[in-house]
């Protein structure tokens, strides 16, 4: 099956930053080499967005417990609910959905689609790129983000050497092209690299992790990166949207960002966040069903900078 990936949330771009040190790429102020070499901003470059009503489904590859799944479930249900206390999630779409007021199209309205249980891996616990996209075929073509979520004994091409997630797109059909995105659950693999700061880091300062908001390191660490990644694919979906840099490595609305979570952040530091008095989980947004999630900065293109929740 043919597929075009299109951006991943990778180790490479992060060699200061969230994966490896902690730090922010994006909040560091850009150097006359950076200014020759790049926009100083996020620009759209005229491609399709996603627009009007998507479902996004989820796949499930592996064992995730009733509780994982309800986790992230709720997280993706958060997008569209303005009921929450604020700051909440669908706060934080907010600020993805300013990048539509450059193009003609109106926001995407995200809701939770059908869910996917393939618990005996079917294609095996060792995932090639062409794996994922076959599984993310599974879901709906038309109106649809499709999502593969892989548990934490499942090994994927890439995962824990040089990312985290990804998303990327279906061929052209008949039966119409969808986007979709992969995010691994690290806590077994490689947590100091994909769920930082619920773990320290590989490399750079060793700060005592915070306590994940909903008591999973590796699915808090998938929530991190999933709102990354449907950040990029919404204003990005098929390569030619919203990002900064060159097309084959993009920064795109989140992963512009990494490593920000809170206002003051810096290597080593999220950022200031809110603590959960019961729990002493850290957080930056609510979300359905009384969750408490950390979700990632979002590059602001009318300042040139990363907006936090809090």
């Amino acid at each position: 099956m043919a597929v075009s990936f299109h951006h991943s949330l990778t180790f490479s771009l992060f060699i200061t930053s969230q994966l490896l040190f902690g730090a922010s790429f994006a909040s560091r102020k850009l150097t006359a080499a950076d200014q020759q070499t790049q926009p100083l901003t996020i620009t759209y470059h005229q491609g399709a967005l996603l627009s009007g009503p998507i479902s996004v489904n989820l796949l499930w590859y592996g064992k995730f417990t009733s509780s994982q799944r309800a986790i992230l479930s709720d997280f993706i249900s958060s997008l569209s609910a303005a009921a929450e206390p604020k700051p909440s999630v669908s706060t934080w779409w907010t600020m993805a959905e300013k990048y539509y007021t450059q193009s003609k199209l109106a926001p995407p309205r995200l809701t939770l689609g059908e869910q996917i249980l393939d618990e005996n891996h079917s294609l095996g616990k060792s995932l090639k790129n062409s794996d994922i996209a076959a599984l993310a075929a599974r879901g709906r073509a038309r109106r649809a983000l499709n999502v593969v979520l892989t548990a934490d004994d499942v090994a994927v091409e890439g995962f824990c050497m040089n990312r985290c997630g990804t998303h990327g797109s279906s061929p052209r059909s008949k039966s119409g092209r969808f986007a979709y995105i992969w995010v691994g659950n690290s806590a077994v693999q490689c947590p100091g690299q994909c769920a930082w700061p619920f773990h320290k880091p590989v490399y750079g300062p060793q700060a005592p992790p915070l306590v994940a908001p909903n008591g999973d390191i590796g699915v808090d660490g998938m929530v991190m990166n999933l709102a990354s990644m449907i950040a990029g694919a919404v204003t990005n979906p098929f390569g030619g949207g919203f990002f900064m840099g060159p097309k084959t490595a993009p920064l795109e609305a989140a992963t512009a960002c990494p490593g920000v979570y809170g206002r003051g952040a810096y290597p080593g530091y999220a950022g200031e966040l809110m603590v959960d008095s019961s729990t002493g989980g850290s957080y930056n947004a609510n979300g359905a069903n009384g969750r408490k999630f950390l979700l990632p900065a979002i590059f602001d293109v009318s300042t040139a900078s990363c907006s936090t929740l809090v």
